[in-house]
């Protein structure tokens, strides 16, 4: 596989987001979710003083940016680990804050690429979906062993799926005849479940269960729900927090998280703020920033980005 063909979604928008706080000599980014580190590749290219640890659970993935990365030396450290696990790794290498994280949330295009792991649709897989394969439960075995109260749930709140009952139903009762193995078997269960008027629009019918399927198995709202406050107390004076979110409970947790941090805790009548009142890190983006009808049309991907930084302006104690 050619790491290098995958362009990040956003890509010159983030760097410039990122680069201000990358200008110090032995200034650290932190990129929580490097995936074939594209985002890390061009951080190192364009802030030549800047060193990067990039964060990732796939070791198949970790494997390639290493690949693609190493002529950039000792200015790139690969560990692997979930990205809640923030505070542990720059713990371990000694660091006591950092100047910039980023976190590009979802699944990779590698993952999506490579058949075996079960996250695309498109064709026959196993019903895997771990992004890191070494450990938990797969997809399969949500499809088998949960109720089906869990698994509406599950295609509800995470794939945002209108017959999220009918399907977990169906599942439920087909798994009696024999269990969920591979993603074709489920792909055709969708076609019969959902009602063609509904399959005709939205794109592919698997589209929101797969989704769903694959946040449940990797945990992905509850890691992202500690990441996202661990990540804005590692940063000090003058560091960015940069999250690109793919689905609306992502964003909003997102949203959240920024608000509360963002926000000023005098009364809104008090005619001048004291310092001690004021918050500790403001907004670089006006609401969510979304990608260009051009990106989009290059690189479908982008389509449903929502794109959210904040810098801090002022010690909060965590980070100094």
């Amino acid at each position: 596989m050619d790491s290098r063909s995958h362009v990040p979604v956003l890509l010159d928008r983030v760097v410039a987001l990122l680069a201000p706080s990358l200008q110090g000599d032995g200034s650290v980014m932190v990129d929580a979710t490097l995936g074939l580190g594209g985002h890390t590749e061009a951080v190192l290219t364009r802030c030549t003083l800047a060193r990067v640890v990039g964060i990732d659970r796939d070791p198949e993935a970790l494997a390639l940016a290493r690949q693609r990365l190493a002529g950039f030396g000792d200015r790139f450290t690969g560990v692997h680990a979930v990205y809640d696990e923030l505070p542990d790794v720059l713990d371990e290498l000694g660091l006591d804050a950092v100047d910039a994280v980023l976190f590009d949330l979802g699944v990779s295009s590698m993952q999506l690429d490579v058949r075996e792991r079960g996250f695309a649709y498109a064709e026959d897989a196993p019903l895997d979906m771990r992004m890191d394969g070494s450990t938990g439960p797969t997809a399969a075995d949500v499809l088998n062993t949960y109720s089906a109260k869990e698994l509406t749930r599950v295609l509800r709140d995470y794939g945002e799926e209108r017959y999220a009952g009918r399907i977990a139903s169906a599942v439920v009762r087909q798994r009696e005849r024999a269990p969920f193995t591979t993603s074709a078997r489920l792909v055709e269960l969708l076609y019969a479940e959902i009602p063609a008027p509904a399959r005709r629009t939205g794109g592919h019918p698997a589209k929101r269960t797969f989704q769903a399927l694959r946040m449940e198995v990797n945990d992905e709202l509850a890691v992202l729900r500690r990441a996202i406050p661990a990540a804005i107390d590692a940063i000090r004076v003058g560091g960015r927090v940069v999250v690109e979110s793919y689905h609306s409970l992502e964003d909003r947790l997102v949203k959240q998280a920024f608000t509360a941090v963002t926000r000023s805790e005098a009364p809104p009548d008090l005619p001048v703020v004291p310092e001690e009142l004021q918050p500790a890190l403001r907004l670089l983006t006006r609401g969510a920033e979304q990608a260009s009808a051009e990106e989009v049309a290059t690189n479908p991907r982008a389509a449903s980005v929502r794109l959210r930084a904040v810098e801090r302006i002022k010690s909060s104690g965590a980070a100094a």
